[in-house]
């Protein structure tokens, strides 16, 4: 085989594993890069600048409730979403799925989150915003039981070593699978956080998808290639 026909099958697969890997097999592309088509939110805090959802709080705007980028295209149920982020160093953000409208606040969601934030303090975990709060920390594998605090079954990981594997002021790939009542956070193809929810009062089955601006003195937070696979 001569040197330009190899170099050929090289830059021809090169250019193949790039088309697969922007296009996860199986998943729907549901940001367009271009327009807020089948979005909704605050034009004061989030705009669309290089094919990305920015968003962002400055001294001469300033967020007074956490405010979110919604998905108006359906109310998954079982589903994996993938996003790439990348988060100011002060930044607090996270995606926000299963959720509802909160009545009377507009772009204002609650339901769960898969937690991000700059200083990856929190980012990986399940928080549940204007609910239960804290589901499951990273590294841990929480039971979920009704009026009861999170009961700890075990870990996936040490949560100082799960951090080692988060960007700092990069680009990170956030991979939400949930499914029944389990849900699951990976960050970089490494799986941060567990829970299962058998709080029949409070868990949710379906809903409203979103990313959050936090209330924040200053923050930006970036999201591309989003995609979404729907689950039996």
């Amino acid at each position: 085989m001569s040197f330009r026909l190899a170099l050929a099958f090289i830059i021809m697969g090169t250019s193949l594993s790039v088309k697969s890997q922007d296009h996860p097999a199986g998943f729907t592309k549901i940001f367009d890069g271009k327009t807020m088509k089948g979005w909704d939110a605050d034009p004061t805090f989030w705009r669309i600048e290089n094919g990305t959802f920015v968003g962002e709080v400055t001294a001469a705007h300033i967020v007074k409730t956490n405010t979110f980028l919604i998905w108006k295209g359906g109310l998954p149920a079982n589903f994996e979403l993938i996003a790439q982020y990348r988060i100011s160093p002060e930044g607090n953000s996270g995606v926000q799925y299963r959720s509802e409208e909160v009545k009377g606040i507009r772009y204002a969601l609650k339901g769960y989150q898969a937690d991000i934030d700059g200083a990856n303090i929190y980012t990986g975990q399940n928080y549940e915003e204007r609910g239960r709060g804290f589901l499951a920390m990273r590294g841990e594998k929480a039971l979920l039981k009704t009026d009861q605090k999170p009961l700890i079954e075990g870990f996936v990981g040490n949560s100082d070593s799960l951090k080692s594997k988060i960007k700092n002021g990069d680009w990170n790939e956030i991979h939400i699978i949930a499914k029944g009542n389990h849900l699951q956070h990976f960050i970089n193809g490494v799986l941060m956080s567990d829970a299962t929810d058998e709080d029949t009062k409070a868990r949710k089955f379906k809903g409203v998808l979103g990313f959050q601006v936090h209330v924040m003195p200053t923050m930006k937070v970036e999201y591309r290639n989003i995609y979404l696979k729907n689950l039996k």
